[in-house]
């Protein structure tokens, strides 16, 4: 557990290695473990990883405030100093793209090199004709009360070439509790507060500060991602067409193979 800000606490899963260090930004109502496969993979080539629950997810403390991509993006910077890590490759994905996007431009001295993997270059205010009609499409749905075992089977019909590993971490977006039922860790209203702060601050405003190497790994949509990149000064995009959205969950190997490119670069 890091403090990052005064009572917040950030839970860091750490894997060792003697290496470059590489720090591991998940997703909107994500956590922490869905890099576990790809953290194995770095440490195998030597490098150690930190993968970071945000505020309010994972095991991470659950403030009453702080719910904003330039907030989380504050935390990770905090965490990388806190933990004395000497300019980490810094991953995120989806909604992690845009706090990793967001820590390169404020914070360029703290990284080497920025991946953002299926996330970090879109833009809400251009997707959606208004607030109203953003929130009403992203408003997530009431998982709670639905039971563990329900939602790992939903999950293996969805995903068949993802590991029971991959499956488990996503369960973990949720808190099981103990008579199998499960609940929100992220509640609604700061999950829609971290979406209105996406509306308001897109990364395409800090695409020009990026001076560091940036790699976008779209599973989707690489025309968009290589848009992005071109307004970066050193953008480059490596797509996985097809894939999904949780790339790091379904292709360890690969992401792991194409994180290990911005050490060598």
């Amino acid at each position: 557990m890091v403090d990052v800000a005064d009572g917040v606490r950030l839970n860091v899963r750490h894997t060792p290695g003697s290496g470059s260090p590489f720090v591991l930004v998940h997703g909107l109502a994500s956590n922490a473990r869905l890099w576990d496969e790809v953290a194995a993979r770095l440490a195998a080539a030597g490098h150690p990883s930190y993968a970071v629950d945000l505020r309010g997810h994972g095991s991470s403390d659950l403030p009453a405030s702080g719910f904003t991509t330039a907030v989380a993006a504050s935390d990770v910077a905090a965490v990388i100093t806190s933990l004395g890590l000497s300019r980490p490759v810094v991953a995120g994905q989806s909604w992690g793209g845009n706090v990793v996007v967001a820590l390169g431009a404020a914070h360029p001295s703290l990284v080497s090199a920025l991946a953002l993997v299926d996330g970090g270059w879109g833009d809400l205010a251009a997707s959606f004709p208004s607030w109203e009609a953003c929130y009403k499409a992203l408003l997530p749905p009431s998982l709670d009360g639905m039971r563990a075992e329900k939602f790992r089977g939903f999950l293996r019909s969805r995903h068949a070439d993802w590991s029971p590993a991959a499956i488990d971490a996503t369960v973990a977006n949720l808190r099981e509790l103990p008579d199998g039922r499960l609940e929100r860790r992220l509640p609604i209203d700061k999950h829609m507060e971290i979406v209105r702060s996406m509306w308001d601050d897109p990364p395409r405003a800090h695409f020009a500060a990026l001076t560091m190497p940036v790699l976008l790994l779209p599973a989707r949509s690489a025309g968009r991602a290589r848009a992005a990149a071109s307004a970066m000064p050193n953008g480059s995009v490596r797509s996985y067409e097809g894939g999904d959205h949780d790339l790091h969950a379904q292709q360890p190997d690969a992401v792991a193979a194409d994180l290990l490119t911005l050490v060598a670069s």
